[in-house]
């Protein structure tokens, strides 16, 4: 846009001073060397500008396209930046819940475990209460034996030495005719 501008000015000396030329006079030698300066100069300008400027604009506008270009490749990178972004902290969240839920599943299963683990020792007890209830009465049936065997081997041994001091034939006699009885009354009946 400057060197539009630039330009225009340009052509505008140009036409300035070819307007100035009186009509009549045509073209010929100036002698003039002031005005034939300023009209070289002018010419020269022009062409610059006109063949420099079309150059110095597309090396602009090259320059301009090359920024855009730049600018857009730093946007898509820092979308495709912002999108890894928002991956990773989906993936973050989700690793995060993961591991909520993975922690919470330990609770329940430790508390599940220590539960079974009360439950079994508690049916262990019982158990073994149960094994030491019947030890103690196969022990106190063994005792009971045991005295009861001593009772009546004390008692058997009691009645033999009672027999055997009292044996005579008398007392024979009166055991014979009482179990006599006993038989013949379990027989009557």
């Amino acid at each position: 846009m400057f060197f539009n501008t630039i330009k225009m000015e340009v052509f505008m000396h140009i036409f300035s001073f070819f307007t100035t030329v009186p009509l009549g006079e045509g073209f010929g030698f100036n002698g003039n060397i002031l005005e034939t300066n300023i009209i070289n100069l002018t010419v020269v300008i022009g062409i610059v500008v006109s063949f420099g400027g079309d150059a110095l604009r597309s090396l602009l506008e090259n320059r301009k396209q090359i920024i855009l270009n730049n600018l857009q490749q730093a946007d898509q990178r820092a979308k495709e930046a912002q999108e890894r972004l928002q991956q990773a902290k989906t993936q973050l969240e989700l690793a995060k819940n993961k591991a909520s839920e993975i922690r919470q599943q330990g609770n329940i299963t430790a508390e599940q475990e220590k539960k079974q683990c009360i439950r079994q020792t508690q049916d262990d007890i019982m158990r073994l209460e149960e094994f030491k209830q019947n030890t103690l009465r196969l022990q106190q049936q063994k005792a009971i034996n045991q005295v009861s065997q001593q009772v009546v081997s004390l008692a058997l041994t009691q009645v033999k030495e009672k027999l055997n001091n009292r044996l005579d034939s008398a007392f024979h006699a009166s055991v014979n005719n009482f179990n006599i009885v006993l038989f013949t009354n379990y027989k009557s009946k």
